[in-house]
């Protein structure tokens, strides 16, 4: 005889498969959009990340999910930060939108790991300054809108 409970147990663990495969089909679609994006074949890409071709496409269809090693190894190949196809994916949690993380993650000029220490750098300098604005009352956007008053240039917000 099966309770309610156990029921409800089985549902939860359908509903955690479900959302599994539905997590591996997203960041799959999302590799390959940003493939055909960068003009890089799945031959091409596969080698750049070292992961046979077959293996690439599954991941493409969503038939197979990349451990975090394989996403990292994926995103240097398309020369993307990883840190995109791991919230994608399911594995970190998406941070507050700043146009100047995007910004270091958008720019292909510079390393996974140059990214990575500026985002620190930028996080270090943001977590000091809010322990300051609770301090003294001050906020970040207030501050930048005075600095744009001094400059004659219209703030944006």
């Amino acid at each position: 005889m099966t309770s309610e409970h156990d029921h409800q147990d089985g549902q939860s663990e359908t509903g955690t498969v479900e959302a599994m495969a539905t997590a591996a089909q997203d960041i799959g679609e999302f590799i390959r959009s940003q493939r055909l994006s960068a003009k890089v074949s799945l031959r091409q890409l596969a080698e750049r990340a070292g992961v046979s071709n077959p293996y690439l496409s599954q991941i493409e269809r969503g038939l197979r999910k990349p451990s975090a090693d394989v996403l990292s190894q994926i995103a240097k190949g398309l020369r993307v930060s990883a840190e995109v196809l791991y919230v994608r994916a399911g594995i970190l949690e998406a941070r507050p939108a700043s146009p100047v993380r995007d910004a270091l993650l958008a720019d292909s000029s510079i390393s996974e790991r140059q990214k990575q220490m500026l985002l620190e750098i930028y996080d270090s300098f943001r977590r000091e300054n809010g322990a300051s604005e609770q301090s003294d009352g001050a906020s970040a956007a207030g501050t930048v809108d005075v600095l744009r008053a001094d400059s004659a240039e219209p703030a944006r917000d």
